[in-house]
């Protein structure tokens, strides 16, 4: 899929406050605003962006931030190794 989808998109990006508490905790991080974290990693220029099913998925960082396609909620985000 293209990914111009999602970055055109990008406006629509948010998490709910469990998934605020549950990216903090899987990327071990304190960011005051997460989802401007996670949109930053989403639309920088090295960042690999892929759809599989209904998300997209976002890898940067050795961070994979999973976005929902449809109502572009972040559902979590980890460490990949």
């Amino acid at each position: 899929m293209n990914k111009e989808i999602l970055l055109s998109n990008i406006d629509k990006v948010h998490t709910t406050e469990m998934g605020i508490d549950r990216i903090k905790k899987n990327l071990k991080i304190d960011a005051k605003d997460i989802v401007r974290y996670c949109k930053n990693k989403i639309l920088d220029k090295n960042c690999n962006i892929y759809k599989q099913g209904k998300n997209w998925y976002c890898e940067m960082d050795n961070i994979r931030i999973t976005v929902n396609s449809y109502s572009y909620t972040i559902i979590t985000a980890h460490v990949i190794r």
